[in-house]
């Protein structure tokens, strides 16, 4: 089982953690930032982290948030070498109009994957589009939980949140 120290050190050694003052997606700031593009574009830390969703998929289908975790729910799927959806952030305005891609069987058990987690609402988001178009979605895993309230919101609608690594063990590899 891939363990939190040997994923710290992988996202350590990618440069996924930067230091100075950053503009999150929310629109908060923040004195750090998680990178995903350097965890997720590097074949090292992406085979891990793919390890580490996989032994925690429990047989659900996967999901991944576009654009982020796209490589991360490949990465899964060719771990499990089971298939995946992706859940855009809007329905598409041409071609077939999805808003989710891939083969969903009403009722079936979806497991969303994340990349980073802040206030959760992207995860939400996912979750519910997953489940206005059939799925049954209760569990977000993601790569790097930032515990800022993404457990709470996601609770607050039946969803649990499982996060590889968080916030406070990635920095507290750097003292």
């Amino acid at each position: 089982m891939v363990d939190t120290g040997e994923l710290v050190a992988a996202l350590r050694a990618a440069d996924a953690v930067r230091y100075g003052e950053f503009e999150l997606s929310h629109g908060g700031t923040s004195e750090y930032y998680v990178d995903k593009y350097r965890f997720g574009t590097e074949p090292t830390p992406l085979a891990l982290v793919a390890r580490a969703f996989a032994e925690r998929v429990d047989g659900a289908r996967l999901a991944g948030v576009a654009v982020g975790a796209v490589p991360l729910v490949v990465a899964t799927a060719l771990e499990t070498g089971e298939p995946y959806l992706i859940a855009r952030k809007a329905t598409k305005e041409y071609g077939t109009g999805n808003r989710i891609e891939g083969d969903l069987t009403e009722g079936e058990r979806v497991v969303v994957l994340e990349d980073v987690a802040t206030t959760g609402r992207s995860a939400l988001d996912a979750v519910e589009a997953l489940r206005e178009a059939g799925g049954a979605v209760d569990r977000v895993l993601v790569v790097v939980d930032r515990e800022e309230g993404a457990s709470d919101l996601l609770a607050d609608h039946g969803v649990t949140l499982e996060a590889l690594v968080t916030a406070s063990d990635l920095l507290a590899a750097e003292r």
